[in-house]
C-alpha cells in the first residue's frame, strides 16, 4: 500500500520505516530540508537501536523514501499518517497547531478515497476538529482516524513490529478495514487490535503513559519514606511487585522520569480535565512528586559537603533521559546540571550518545568526555543519572583511583550497599541505607 507520513521526528521516523521494512511503500515527508537530506544518504537524524539499519535497506529495495514536498506524497497515497510534534503550550496544554496546518495541506492535496491517520498525541476532541478542518478544505471523501503510538525509545523498533496491542479510532468500516491490514503484519502472534471510537483512542494514550508516570512517582515516594524509617525499597518493591495484580513494571526507584512523553503528556491530560471542570488533583501530585525527585542527589550532595559545593567537581555518567537514546528532553540530568551549576559546582560529564545533545543545550558551562572514567578524573564525587549497561559493573578500582574521594550518588540504585561497604566507597542511593 502507498502510505505518506508527516514528520520525521522520532514517532514518524520509526513508524515510516517499519511501514516500509513489512512491505509498503512509503514516502515521509518533513519541511526540515537538511534533515530530509541527511534521511535520503541512509543517516538517521536520532540515535535508536537498528533504525539506520532499516532506513537504508529500505532506501536501497525502493520501498522508503524522503521529501520536502507533501502534496505530491500525499496524492500518491492512499492514507497518511500525520506525526507532527505535538509541544507542551504555555497552558500545559497541547500545542496543536501543526497537526491542523497538515491536515489542512493534505485535505488540499488528497485524491480520491483517502485516510488522514492521527499518530502524534493529541487530546481528546482533535480527531473531531481535524474532521471540520478537512470539510471545510473539500475533503469530502476522506475519512479521519486515531492511531497512535505506544512506543518506547530504545527499544522502538520492537515496540512497533511486535506490539502489546494497536488502537484503531474509526467511525469508518472501510478505513478500519484499511487500517487494520496495514498493521496486520505486526499482529501475527493474537495481539489485539482494539477498534475504538476516536476519542476513546486518543485518551488511550494519555491514561497509559499517566498511569506509568504515576506508579513511577508512587515509588520514589515511598523509596523516600523507606530511607525514612529504615526500610529497604527494593525489599517493598519485589514484595509488591510479586502481587499479580500489581506487577513488578515500572517500579524501580530512582531520580524521576523524563522524556518526551511522560512529562509532557501529563500536564496535557490535567489540562484537559480542567478543560471539563475536572480536578485531576492525583496526576497533579504525580508531577510534583516527579518534579522533587529530580532535586535529590544535588540535596545529598549538600548535606554530604556540608551543604556548601561551591568549587566542587561533580563526574556525571549519564545525560539522556533514559538509556539507549540521546534524547535529553525533560530529562533529570537538566536539573541536575543546573542545581550544581547554581551552586558553584564544576561539571564533568560522560554519555554513550547524548554528548552532542548536550553540547547544544549547556556549551561551554560544563566539559564532556567520551568515556566514563575520563569523567571521574580529578572529581570529588560522581553522580549516576541513566542506567546505561557499561555503568552496572565498571572497575571500582578505577573510580577510587580517579576520585578525589570515593563517594557516588547513585540515581539509578545500580550497585550493592554491601559491595560499596566493602570496597570502602561511600555509597548515597535511592530509598536504600547509605553507606
Amino acid at each position: 500500500m502507498n502510505i505518506a507520513v508527516v514528520g520525521t521526528g522520532y514517532v514518524g521516523l520509526v513508524s515510516g520505516t517499519c511501514f516500509a521494512e513489512s512491505g509498503n511503500e512509503v514516502i515521509c515527508v518533513d519541511i526540515n530540508r537538511e534533515r530530509i537530506a541527511q534521511l535520503n544518504q541512509g543517516l538517521s537524524p536520532i540515535y535508536e537501536p537498528g533504525l539506520e539499519e532499516l532506513i537504508r535497506r529500505n532506501l536501497k529495495e525502493g520501498r522508503l523514501s524522503f521529501t520536502t514536498e507533501l502534496a505530491p506524497a500525499v496524492a500518491q497515497s492512499m492514507v497518511s499518517f500525520i506525526a507532527v510534534g505535538t509541544p507542551e503550550s504555555p497552558g500545559g496544554g497541547a500545542d496543536l497547531s501543526q497537526v491542523f496546518a497538515v491536515a489542512e495541506q493534505i485535505a488540499r492535496a488528497a485524491v480520491g478515497y483517502h485516510i488522514i491517520a492521527i499518530k502524534s498525541t493529541v487530546p481528546v476532541g482533535t480527531n473531531d476538529r481535524v474532521v471540520e478542518i478537512v470539510g471545510a478544505n473539500g475533503g469530502g471523501r476522506i475519512d479521519v482516524c486515531s492511531v497512535p503510538e505506544f512506543l518506547k525509545e530504545g527499544s522502538a523498533i520492537e515496540d512497533f513490529m511486535r506490539p502489546d496491542r494497536v488502537v484503531i479510532g474509526s467511525t469508518s468500516e472501510k478505513a478500519t478495514a484499511i487500517l487494520r491490514e496495514i498493521h496486520a503484519a505486526f499482529v501475527r502472534t493474537d495481539n489485539p487490535v482494539l477498534v475504538m471510537h476516536p476519542r476513546s483512542a486518543e485518551l488511550t494514550k494519555y491514561a497509559s503513559n499517566a498511569m506509568l508516570a504515576l506508579r513511577i512517582s508512587f515509588i520514589n515516594q515511598m523509596a523516600n519514606l523507606c530511607e525514612a524509617v529504615g526500610a529497604e525499597i527494593n525489599d517493598v518493591r519485589r514484595g509488591m511487585g510479586s502481587d499479580r495484580r500489581i506487577g513488578s513494571q515500572f517500579l524501580f526507584p530512582g531520580v524521576g522520569y523524563g522524556g518526551s512523553c511522560f512529562p509532557k503528556d501529563v500536564q496535557a491530560l490535567i489540562r484537559s480535565a480542567a478543560d471539563h471542570c475536572l480536578d485531576f488533583s492525583i496526576l497533579r501530585a504525580a508531577d510534583e512528586v516527579n518534579d522533587a525527585q529530580k532535586r535529590i542527589l544535588v540535596d545529598r550532595a549538600r548535606q554530604h559537603f556540608g551543604g556548601d559545593l561551591r568549587g566542587r567537581v561533580f563526574a556525571l555518567w549519564g545525560l539522556a533521559f533514559k538509556p539507549r537514546t540521546d534524547d535529553m528532553r525533560e530529562a533529570p540530568a537538566l536539573t541536575v546540571i543546573d542545581e550544581l551549576l547554581a551552586a558553584g559546582a564544576q561539571i564533568q560529564a560522560h554519555d554513550p550518545e547524548a554528548l552532542k545533545t548536550a553540547r547544544a543545550l549547556f556549551g561551554d558551562r560544563i566539559s564532556y568526555h567520551e568515556t566514563n572514567y575520563a569523567a571521574l578524573r580529578g572529581a570529588d564525587a560522581l553522580m549516576i543519572l541513566t542506567e546505561w549497561n557499561e555503568f552496572r559493573h565498571p572497575n571500582f578500582q578505577r573510580i577510587k583511583a580517579e576520585l578525589k574521594n570515593p563517594v557516588i550518588f547513585d540515581g539509578r540504585n545500580l550497585y550493592d550497599p554491601a559491595l560499596m561497604q566493602a570496597l570502602e566507597i561511600k555509597y548515597y542511593s535511592i530509598g536504600r541505607r547509605p553507606v
